[in-house]
């Protein structure tokens, strides 16, 4: 079986939740779920500005659009009784390591205090059988080694966003052990996994502090784009990349829980990952135009001057490969930016994004589907 025929399967006419629908990943996650029939509830903050993906791609119209904080315990819960989802992806966080200098116990509160929301409320529910929880690639202790991360590496985090979502995956470790993955006398029927991915870009993030919105932002005002990092090495990758490993995930996980639960690596090929100032070369290349320029101090807030994920597990166990290489991933993305500056139909830009995701998705890894063992 394909994998466009495999997730179509899996999702078809399936209650699945995705918290943080309105942010990056989530609006493309739910709405890759929309088109594969799944009836998706979204829980999530208010979009932060009017060009979000979430908006432009009209998501409000595919899905039940439900507002709310992963703090809340109570609002979050009233959405597990009312709608009573199967299968739970939980990507609502704060996801800026700038930010997490900035607001560390917001960033704290959210990430910490949220999952433990998302998985009590998994606990206490009768439908949810499938959890994945999207921790960050920054979960690991990093050393910069010139290797790649595995999931049995320990977790860390130098700074509060790093060490955040190291601890995310530490309470989603505890949880499995604790009440799901059949790891006690009397099996729950629940199975949680955690992913972690590289540095995502794709259409639709207009996040303040991450490279490609920037970017985009100086190109549109015709200004010289300011790098702060130039010289960081990051595993770069479409956003659609991860987000089918984690529906393969999904997938694989309901039909076989105890082998495919756990934590899971999805990142780009290893010639993906180049420097900050390489992308950034890249979309201007793309763009048509512009220059870029450093803007680094001695005194900046840290940040990992090299993380890579070693994606074997995925490879091998689970049968995922990345389809794109980080030129490609970069064509998709400007493209993306360039149609939403044209005020283009974005809804029809985002699906036509996905189908032709899904085609290569298949083309590419057909036949290498992991098998139990």
């Amino acid at each position: 079986m394909g994998r466009a025929d495999l997730l179509q399967k899996s999702y078809h006419d399936r209650r699945v939740l995705v918290t943080g629908h309105t942010g990056f990943k989530g609006s493309w996650l739910a709405l890759w779920l929309a088109e594969l029939g799944a009836h998706v509830v979204g829980y999530a903050l208010d979009p932060r500005t009017a060009r979000d993906n979430f908006l432009v791609s009209r998501l409000e119209d595919r899905i039940v659009d439900v507002r709310g904080d992963v703090r809340d315990f109570e609002a979050l819960r009233k959405v597990f009784k009312e709608f009573k989802p199967e299968f739970i992806f939980h990507l609502a966080a704060q996801a800026l390591v700038i930010k997490g200098y900035e607001n560390p116990r917001e960033t704290f509160d959210t990430n910490l205090g949220g999952t433990v929301n998302v998985l009590e409320n998994c606990r206490l529910s009768d439908s949810a059988t499938t959890i994945v929880n999207v921790t960050s690639d920054k979960c690991y202790e990093n050393k910069e080694w010139f290797w790649g991360y595995r999931e049995c590496d320990p977790m860390g985090g130098y700074d509060p966003y790093s060490a955040s979502k190291g601890c995310s995956e530490l309470i989603s470790a505890a949880y499995a052990k604790s009440f799901f993955n059949g790891n006690r006398p009397r099996p729950s029927g629940k199975a949680l996994a955690t992913v972690r991915a590289g540095n995502v870009i794709g259409g639709g993030d207009w996040s303040k502090d991450r490279i490609v919105p920037d970017c985009i932002r100086f190109l549109e005002a015709g200004e010289t784009i300011k790098v702060r990092s130039p010289y960081a090495v990051r595993p770069w990758q479409y956003v659609l990349e991860p987000l089918g490993g984690y529906l393969l995930l999904g997938a694989m996980m309901s039909e076989h829980p105890d082998i495919y639960s756990g934590p899971w690596n999805f990142g780009p090929e290893r010639y993906s990952t180049i420097t900050v100032g390489e992308l950034v070369g890249l979309v201007v290349s793309e763009w048509g135009s512009g220059a870029w320029e450093s803007t680094a101090v001695d005194n900046q807030s840290h940040e990992d001057g090299l993380l890579i994920l070693d994606i074997n597990k995925a490879r091998y166990k689970l049968g995922w490969t990345p389809c794109l290489r980080v030129q490609e991933a970069v064509k998709r993305t400007v493209d993306w930016y360039r149609a939403c500056s044209r005020d283009a139909d974005m809804a029809r830009v985002n699906v036509e994004q996905i189908k032709d995701y899904m085609g290569r998705m298949t083309a590419g890894q057909e036949g290498s589907m992991g098998a139990p063992a």
